[in-house]
């Protein structure tokens, strides 16, 4: 019988459920792999948006780290909300060293409310530490756009700002929620290569947790041995289902429904 594989993600906690470990810890539930989360934040925040943030110290994310990489095998990872240049160098120096597993790098910096969730020099410190690290980034087109200094409103400023990101170490980026017309795509760049996602504009309201969810989905797909273009797209087909099951849960964004299952190809 195959080992269960085992799944990390480095990101902040979301107490109302919706996004963060939480999310992370729910979609690598439904991908049927053993997940582990170090926590890099803690917020105050609900379904409405997010009213604290605070962070350990550096070194304790460090010792999670460690006390995780000194005892279990890691078969996958991802990076959620990292706050601050000293917690990106941190995670960066253990996952160089430590990490011989696919690592999927969300870059978040915006929540789906507005509100920033990273300091402006820890945006530097993200393209120089944890890109050269990163199996796949996942910016959706927001976070695209501060990270290649340029406006990404359709496919071909997505596509020009995703060359931008993987000519500053990335190995591959998914640009994520990209309007064309009446669809949204999500497209996938890579050196010699592109791939588009597409999917129709789901009319649900604003909701809450997807980018944490897809890089999850995607991380665990990872962790299987699925090939990147496979995974992105049983993540993306994840993500969809999850949206049209969920239900409200507060007065703000809506969380997804995480105990939908993965789609065909699924364990």
């Amino acid at each position: 019988m195959a080992a269960t594989p085992h799944v990390l993600t480095v990101a902040g906690s979301d107490p109302s459920g919706g996004a963060g470990i939480q999310a992370d810890l729910k979609t690598f539930a439904a991908f049927r792999v053993y997940g582990m989360a170090v926590v890099t934040a803690l917020t105050a925040q609900n379904t409405r948006g997010v009213r604290a943030i605070h962070g350990p110290p550096p070194e304790f994310v460090a010792a999670q780290l460690d006390a995780i990489l000194d005892d279990i095998r890691v078969d996958g990872a991802k990076t959620g909300m990292l706050p601050n240049a000293a917690t990106i160098r941190v995670v960066a120096d253990r996952l160089a060293g430590r990490l011989a597993a696919p690592l999927v790098v969300d870059p978040v910096m915006v929540a789906t409310s507005g509100d920033r969730l990273i300091e402006e020099e820890a945006v530097a410190a993200l393209v120089d530490h944890l890109f050269p690290l990163a199996t796949l980034l996942t910016p959706n087109r927001e976070e695209a756009a501060i990270l290649a200094r340029r406006p990404v409103d359709d496919l071909s400023g997505a596509r020009s700002a995703g060359r931008e990101i993987l000519s500053r170490g990335a190995r591959a980026v998914l640009v994520k929620g990209v309007p064309d017309g009446a669809d949204l795509v999500d497209l996938l760049l890579s050196p010699g290569e592109e791939r588009a996602y597409r999917h129709t504009a789901l009319r649900v309201g604003p909701t809450h947790g997807t980018g944490c969810t897809l890089s999850a989905a995607i991380a665990a797909g990872l962790a299987r041995g699925t090939s990147l273009p496979e995974a992105v797209e049983r993540a993306v087909d994840y993500v969809g289902r999850a949206i049209r099951a969920a239900r409200p849960v507060g007065g703000g964004g809506l969380p997804l429904d995480h105990l939908v299952r993965p789609g065909d190809g699924g364990p």
